[in-house]
């Protein structure tokens, strides 16, 4: 079944929770943000690949290396973003997006726009950091 997304179109709370559209939206949401993240990879391994490593400066060249050791680090936690991209787009695809791994509640709206990897509530976010926490203390 192939929703068509209204033209500006934004999920509001007074439809379905999950409807077809919402799901879609965010479906259209992730893709974006997952092409968006591999094109900066991309445009990283071909700056890199034509980079000179050659200077003759040692000041020049230590720059150099820290600035290329700083951009894999990013990539890599673009990697590791895009796993979670994907684990989202797999969620859309069963059902199960939108619903907290915990609880079974629903995640809401606002806290997928502003995270739409999100697989927990406010709250169990907050209870599972308050655990990790304590874990990290004792």
């Amino acid at each position: 079944m192939t929703v068509e997304l209204p033209e500006g179109y934004k999920p509001s709370p007074k439809e379905d929770y999950m409807s077809p559209t919402q799901l879609e939206y965010f479906r259209q949401k992730l893709l974006s943000w997952r092409a968006e993240l591999l094109q900066e990879s991309e445009n990283t391994i071909s700056h890199l690949k034509e980079e000179n490593w050659q200077e003759p400066d040692i000041n020049d060249r230590a720059s150099l290396e820290t600035d290329a050791a700083l951009e894999l680090r990013t990539r890599d936690r673009y990697r590791k973003l895009v796993n979670k991209i994907d684990a989202a787009l797999s969620r859309v695809a069963d059902g199960s997006y939108g619903y907290c791994d915990d609880t079974g509640e629903e995640i809401g709206l606002f806290r997928l726009e502003a995270r739409p990897i999100a697989t927990l509530t406010v709250e169990a976010q907050e209870k599972h950091e308050r655990l990790e926490k304590q874990r990290r203390d004792d």
